[in-house]
């Protein structure tokens, strides 16, 4: 039978049709264990995954330049790389992540004077490029290549060609991640023009943004040579996006795991441990795959998990979480948050929309009874400066398991055995050459900001 590669224009599709509906257990006796596996596989429609079209690299300069830059921030001290740190793989260590206003870098650094944890974790870049129909832990930009949808509504530029360059349009929005508050002064002293702008301005501050962005000469060279038919005067901050999503895609997608070699046919790739992980998790007793099925395994279903609330929260329901459920018309995801990707899942620790689980064992135990996981859980594993931000009373855990994924009522019974079979397998998606990404570092970006501080 001819293998099946997928290229990354479907994979959003792939992964919706392979959502948490009509799965059903093969009947009849047993096979080997590469057989049972690979039947398992195909019900979840998990099928290799081909390469990611080649981006021009004057894109792939311009847009690393960008992300290394601190210029992109108000305040002139974070850049996308900050939370994104190759050292980390593309994450930062850290359960929720430190904005404009901190120092230091990966799960070392600190919080600045009178400023607050963002309120999610920072999700790895790595594989971003894949493809997907949603972006963000609450999947607030969605969408494919006909159209997207965003909290910018109509105010979004035309032209950005994919849904992750959609997504790079919106940390400079952010306040705490990267614009800063009103009355911020950068770091040399100079008023924060980013900041004055209102928060549903996104016109202004894009503009703004690339105000700062022409008026160096470097820059300019390279835009005009990424964007050669694109006039001064009309470069938009959907070009730098364009251009972020490009480097993103070409630098950091790294799809050569042990298992995408077992996907190939080559059944020696996998330990018969990890073989073992791998049919509990496409099986009925884990049951990952009704949220982490599809190439990516995962990322295009929500569920509400019971994850323990942590942080300063955000929006209405602050200092809880209600994750997509704060999105307009979607009471009914309160407390759910997007099943996002597992490949490489081995190296991006610590877990979940608010980073509060540390290791892979312990999400896996809180899955193995959610209820009763949720109500013991022990926030003393969290950093010292999160432990009086767990929202651990009654009351919360009341609310969140009144929404509780119905998949998840019930325990998995899961044996310690068994458990680490998950894991022997969930390490078997670490594609080698993301253990290690700091050649992606550059050693200057055209501000002259530095860009390790």
């Amino acid at each position: 039978m001819m293998t099946r590669i997928v290229g990354t224009a479907y994979l959003g599709l792939l992964v919706l049709a392979t959502g948490c509906d009509g799965w059903k257990t093969p009947s009849g006796p047993p096979a080997s264990l590469d057989a049972d596996l690979r039947q398992s596989l195909g019900r979840w429609g998990v099928v290799p995954i081909g390469p990611t079209p080649a981006q021009p690299q004057a894109l792939v300069d311009l847009g690393q330049a960008l992300m290394f830059d601190k210029v992109l921030s108000g305040n002139r001290d974070i850049a996308c790389a900050t939370c994104h740190d190759p050292v980390s793989h593309a994450t930062d260590g850290l359960a929720l992540s430190i904005g404009t206003g901190g120092s230091g870098l990966g799960p070392s650094r600190t919080l600045g004077p009178g400023r607050q944890f963002i309120p999610r974790n920072a999700p790895t870049l790595v594989n971003a490029g894949l493809g997907s129909f949603y972006l963000f832990w609450d999947g607030r930009v969605s969408g494919n290549r006909f159209g997207f949808q965003t909290p910018a509504g109509t105010a979004l530029p035309s032209g950005l060609p994919s849904l992750l360059a959609a997504q790079a349009m919106f940390p400079v929005m952010n306040r705490e991640e990267m614009r800063g508050a009103r009355g911020d002064s950068d770091r040399f002293g100079n008023p924060n023009e980013l900041a004055d702008f209102g928060d549903s301005d996104f016109v202004s501050v894009w503009q703004a943004v690339m105000r700062r962005l022409l008026a160096i000469p470097e820059y300019v060279s390279k835009f005009n040579a990424a964007f050669p038919q694109t006039s001064a005067g009309e470069l938009g901050f959907q070009h730098a996006a364009t251009a972020i999503a490009a480097f993103e895609t070409q630098a950091l997608t790294r799809t050569n795991s042990p298992f995408d070699r077992y996907l190939l046919h080559d059944d020696a790739a996998l330990t018969s441990e990890q073989k073992r992980g791998a049919l509990l998790f496409f099986g009925d007793k884990a049951r990952c795959a009704s949220c982490h099925g599809g190439p990516l395994l995962g990322g295009g279903d929500f569920a509400n998990a019971a994850v323990p609330q942590l942080g300063p929260g955000t929006g209405a329901g602050a200092p809880l979480d209600f994750g997509r459920g704060e999105l307009f018309n979607q009471e009914f995801y309160r407390f759910a948050f997007r099943a996002t990707s597992l490949r490489n899942v081995e190296l991006t620790a610590p877990y979940m929309h608010d980073g509060a689980f540390s290791t892979l064992e312990a999400v896996l135990h809180h899955y193995n009874d959610v209820p009763r996981a949720l109500r013991e859980y022990d926030a003393s594993q969290l950093p010292p400066a999160l432990q009086p931000m767990y929202h651990g009373d009654a009351a919360t855990i009341s609310a969140v398991l009144t929404n509780l994924d119905g998949r998840l009522l019930a325990p998995l019974d899961l044996s310690e055995v068994e458990i680490q079979e998950l894991v022997a397998f969930l390490k078997a998606l670490t594609d080698p050459s993301a253990r290690d990404l700091t050649a992606l570092i550059p050693a200057r970006v055209p501000s002259g900001l530095p860009v390790r501080e």
